[in-house]
């Protein structure tokens, strides 16, 4: 990570998705499975936080002596009005949005694959243009798992709100690892750096 992408003070980490059962095996809550996924590895669990619809983990990313703090957190709202609690949640922990990095499900990149990038257009992604309205910015980090656009005559908002086929199961816990190896890249080596290494994978 180079001097100017490095900030002092913690990271905010939020995984997008809808709250209650119904929708927590669908496609747009794989921003959500991959916190879940990073929480599994290092047997922490959620708590409620405090002043804000989500739930939280805290923790640290990296060898001792040189990691890095991290939030994770996970809104309770739905997708669409995932702006409000990221927005309290950097007030209360002070976090600039530089240092907030939002996981999504992206229709815009095949299923399989992941990009990282700043700012930006939000893609048609409700939950991120909320993020963008709540935080007065477009400049946050964003981790981009990709689902593929839906064949046929599928629509976009169905195609998200489903569940992963068969064949796209079998190959989920790959991309979930592969995404929140993504998080911890870009957290403790910087965007540039995480972007050469991912980038320059092809989906399987």
């Amino acid at each position: 990570m180079t001097a100017e992408e490095r900030l002092p003070g913690p990271c905010l980490v939020v995984g997008l998705g809808n709250p209650g059962p119904k929708y927590a095996a669908t496609r747009h809550n794989i921003g959500q499975m991959v916190l879940d996924h990073i929480a599994a590895a290092g047997g922490g669990k959620f708590s409620a936080a405090r002043r804000a619809q989500a739930v939280v983990l805290e923790g640290r990313l990296g060898l001792p002596g040189a990691d890095e703090r991290v939030i994770l957190a996970k809104t309770t709202t739905f997708m669409n009005t995932s702006g409000g609690p990221v927005s309290a949640l950097a007030k209360y922990y002070a976090i600039p949005p530089e240092r907030i990095v939002a996981v999504h499900d992206e229709v815009d990149i095949p299923f399989d694959t992941v990009r990282l990038k700043r700012g930006g257009g939000e893609g048609g992604h409700n939950g991120l243009r909320d993020i963008s309205r709540a935080l007065g910015t477009k400049d946050y980090l964003r981790v981009r798992v990709g689902v593929g656009r839906p064949t046929g005559r599928t629509d976009t908002a169905d195609h998200v709100l489903s569940p992963f086929t068969s064949t796209e199961r079998k190959q989920l816990d790959l991309l979930l690892s592969d995404a929140a190896d993504a998080v911890e890249a870009l957290i403790l080596q910087g965007l540039t750096a995480a972007q050469q290494t991912f980038h320059s994978r092809e989906a399987r």
